[in-house]
């Protein structure tokens, strides 16, 4: 699930085109970061052994996304840096990844309904990545969709169960997505960064991907007979920098270990 794709070209041959999805590409490796390691807490802890290993396995092909991320903005920065140095030298201010990944896990339905907004998003993210201009977008994005497809039935099926479940899953399921429901638009709200490279064509337009998004919520939503939240004041800022105290918390943990022993390899 970390296979390497295939390196891009020299760095004297990468366009100044390119170079303006940096930013981007940190956005998309931070996000599957920040949210691998949430669903890595839970290993040991989950409801019963198969979601415990369910989970653990999400979080190995975020984690393999990022790397590929990380790898390809590497490239693009040219400065010498490695993919541990974005992932572990960075202080949280530099983070590009939205609010809603970096939330706690809290209980089940909270991890649960945090993951179905998310994949609601990825999955189809990557359907048009795929399709983009940018070959090593298109190919990390071609390798990850395989596996996101499995994240959103996963969660999808989740959020059936828990929906229309008992009383006690369903009062659950309904305070996570009170809880959490404001950070699912800042995913396809574009930043100034986002809205350059959507000029450019160099990313997908975020108002059709809405539309696909908010289909499938509310397909699953009808069937687990949970009402889709109307008019919900959208919290953002992750994607600029802007984080909740919880991210700081998280990378203390996160990064622990490179900052204490620099250049530490296994």
């Amino acid at each position: 699930m970390t296979d390497d794709f295939t390196p891009t070209p020299a760095l004297a041959t990468v366009t100044e085109t390119q170079r303006q999805l940096l930013p981007f590409v940190l956005q998309l490796a931070d996000t599957s970061l920040i949210l691998a390691h949430r669903l890595s807490e839970w290993c040991g802890h989950g409801p019963i052994l198969e979601q415990d290993l369910a989970m653990a396995n999400i979080a190995l092909d975020l984690l393999g996304e990022a790397r590929s991320y990380y790898q390809y903005a590497a490239e693009l920065e040219g400065q010498g840096r490695t993919e541990d140095d974005l992932a572990y030298l960075r202080p949280a201010v530099e983070y590009r990844n939205p609010l809603l990944v970096e939330q706690p896990n809290q209980d089940f339905a909270h991890t649960i309904v945090r993951q179905f907004l998310y994949d609601a998003f990825h999955y189809h993210l990557l359907l048009q990545l795929q399709q983009g201009p940018d070959a090593h977008l298109a190919a990390i994005a071609e390798k990850s969709v395989k596996e996101a497809a499995y994240h959103i039935k996963w969660s999808s099926e989740w959020v059936i169960r828990l929906g229309d479940g008992t009383d006690e899953s369903r009062r659950r399921i309904e305070k996570a997505i009170r809880n959490l429901w404001r950070f699912g638009g800042e995913l396809t709200t574009p930043t100034a960064t986002e809205h350059t490279l959507q000029a450019a064509g160099l990313v997908p337009d975020y108002a059709p991907l809405q539309q696909q998004i908010h289909a499938h919520v509310a397909r699953v939503f009808e069937e687990a007979t949970l009402p889709v939240p109307e008019n919900v004041f959208a919290q953002q800022g992750g994607k600029d920098g802007r984080h909740s105290e919880h991210l700081g918390y998280l990378l203390a943990e996160l990064q622990y270990m490179q900052r204490t022993y620099p250049g530490m390899q296994w």
